[in-house]
């Protein structure tokens, strides 16, 4: 297998810059027109440990997911992703959009942390339960909220016991040697202590995994192979790639959206 072909998604769609541009067009539209928002809001001490919170409509009684960017955990934040909420909250589901800091500037593991503290103070501004959903790197951290003990933080079960991941990364070990890898600085033991696909299923938990069906073969193998892991549901979204799989977020009707929302529920 050549994993630099097979991971390097920028490099396998030679498009992809513009579509990135695109997201930060749409998304600064998104958050320009929405009315019911929260903007910055802190969840550590950190610059870039803000989220923007976007609800259906006045008040707070309302299921939450919380939608975690892509960028291989080396680029972007949350200004490129506000728009991947206009689905859900068409269907009375509000969505938490967070930043987190880079690689190679902290660990990975620092990350995965820094998005169990969003969850905590998702949880203690009224969320019963979170579903935790995101795109590629976004869709590995979000299994590993699932992942995470919350009864060890003193928080509930169950916190996170739904997900959709969006073209994640579930086996982390054939990033190294790699282009992408390389700022992630992971070693083999680090590499497999953070891939969920090594993770036991947590207790109730369900998870939907999504690719393109134009993605490589490596993407839609470790989405099939860890849907299969945790018992849970897979789907290939027909012609699309990496980047333009989140398009169907955006539209209320569409399935991937009808599913998130039940998730949500």
């Amino acid at each position: 297998m050549d994993a630099e072909a097979e991971y390097n998604n920028r490099a396998r769609v030679p498009e992809s810059g513009a579509i990135i541009a695109g997201w930060a067009r749409d998304a600064a539209a998104f958050r320009a027109s929405w009315v019911e928002k929260e903007l910055g809001v802190a969840y550590g001490a950190g610059e870039r440990e803000r989220l923007d919170l976007f609800r259906p409509g006045p008040g707070g009684d309302w299921p939450v997911a919380m939608f975690i960017h892509g960028g291989y955990w080396q680029a972007l934040d949350r200004s490129f992703a506000s728009h991947c909420a206009r689905g859900l909250l068409a269907r009375g589901v509000a969505v938490a959009v967070p930043s987190y800091d880079l690689c190679p500037g902290v660990a990975l593991r620092a990350i995965v942390e820094q998005m169990r503290e969003a969850v905590a103070l998702l949880h203690r501004r009224g969320a019963g339960r979170v579903m935790a959903m995101g795109h590629s790197a976004g869709g590995h951290l979000a299994a590993m909220l699932m992942a995470t003990d919350w009864v060890k933080r003193g928080l509930p079960a169950g916190l996170v016991s739904r997900g959709m991941a969006i073209s994640g990364v579930f086996e982390l070990w054939p990033l190294i040697g790699t282009s992408v890898g390389a700022g992630l600085k992971l070693d083999e033991a680090e590499a497999r202590a953070l891939s969920p696909a090594l993770l036991a299923r947590p207790e109730g938990a369900e998870i939907h995994a999504v690719v393109g069906g134009a993605e490589s073969g490596e993407f839609r193998r470790q989405t099939r192979d860890f849907a299969a892991h945790w018992n849970g549901t897979a789907a290939e979204l027909a012609g699309l790639d990496h980047f333009t799989v989140l398009e169907p977020l955006a539209d209320p009707g569409s399935a991937l959206v009808e599913r998130a929302a039940q998730l949500a529920r």
